[in-house]
């Protein structure tokens, strides 16, 4: 069957039962220093503490290397079930053999492992990209696009640019966009997002009126490079609800974050390493369906439903707890609800 998006509230119960056996999920962490991932890792130690679980990690500090060494010390340290954000999708590959060597399972956390004994758990990353597009189609049908990229050794760098295609290709074939120049991000970072941009903007003579960028990290990194040309303001995209990207909505500077509320992501990756560990089976996991991937892996998988936040709706994310109106509105003056 075709995996369905689920909502955050869904409930892991049933598979729960199975858990009371188990000890320790260890967490391994392409990159801990980007923002979102703090918030991820509060609500997985809370799903761990509810079952009844403890929780190590490591940060791979975006070292694909350093990442097969550390899920190597999870495993020797006696962790019962593996959480992976894989910094490179293919390099990532070993880690997995170890952990089914030992009979351990692995959840595939945000990122694809293209390994059927890896349970893939994210948001659908195609339809951010949509929203994406859709936000910045809005704001500007019709001018010359840049496509910011994520990182070329991440899946979803890729899902993300089909799903911002789907947009735009109507438009792109009546003439209206012309996408002027894209380029992928070397580990999402805002510095390589940043220089990409600057670059860009040299080669084009500024001549660019709006950006698609794939996550906040970028956006940033995008904003910067602009505002430095006077061209701040421009339609840019991003997701992940970053703080500082949900007050570049609010002032102006983005157009959209998607927000992937990360407590719902984490807290679900929680519970499923939870029962997994317990010794339920992938299929058994409450919501859990087949997805086949791009490559043609049969996977087990859990999409959660991203919501894109623009001008128009930003008490969404203040009513929901994730940012407080003082850090929302920092800097903004006259700005839209509840800036204003």
């Amino acid at each position: 069957m075709n995996i369905k998006t689920v909502l955050a509230a869904t409930a892991f119960g049933a598979a729960m039962a199975t858990s009371a056996l188990a000890q320790t999920v260890g967490v391994s962490w392409s990159n801990f220093q980007e923002e979102r991932w703090k918030t991820d890792e509060a609500a997985i130690v809370a799903a761990l503490e509810a079952a009844g679980m403890s929780y190590i990690s490591t940060d791979a500090q975006s070292s694909s290397s350093k990442q097969l060494s550390d899920v190597e010390s999870l495993i020797a340290q006696g962790a019962d079930a593996l959480i992976i954000l894989a910094q490179d999708a293919q390099a990532i590959g070993p880690a997995v053999e170890a952990a089914a060597d030992e009979g351990i399972p692995v959840v595939g956390y945000d990122r694809l492992i293209e390994d059927p004994r890896a349970f893939y758990l994210t948001f659908d990353n195609v339809e951010v990209g949509r929203m994406q597009a859709r936000a910045v189609f809005a704001a500007l049908p019709a001018g010359n696009y840049v496509m910011i990229k994520g990182s070329p050794t991440d899946p979803n760098a890729d899902f993300l640019r089909g799903g911002q295609q789907e947009i735009l290709q109507a438009a792109i074939d009546a003439g209206d966009i012309t996408i002027v120049a894209e380029a992928y991000t070397d580990g999402w970072l805002p510095a390589n997002a940043q220089r990409n941009m600057e670059q860009i903007l040299t080669a084009q003579d500024n001549k660019v009126d709006a950006v698609v960028a794939s996550n906040d990290g970028t956006a940033g990194g995008v904003v910067a490079a602009l505002t430095a040309q006077g061209m701040d303001g421009i339609p840019v995209s991003g997701q992940d609800g970053d703080h500082a990207a949900l007050n570049r909505v609010a002032s102006g500077t983005q157009t959209v974050s998607v927000w992937k509320d990360a407590r719902a992501l984490g807290k679900a990756a929680g519970e499923i390493a939870a029962a997994l560990a317990g010794g339920a089976a992938m299929a058994d996991v409450d919501g859990a369906g087949s997805w086949t991937s791009p490559a043609g892996t049969e996977m087990t998988a859990i999409f959660l439903a991203p919501v894109p936040i623009t001008a128009d709706n930003l008490d969404v994310v203040v009513d929901a707890g994730w940012i407080t109106q003082e850090s929302l509105c920092q800097g903004v003056s006259n700005g839209p609800s509840p800036c204003n």
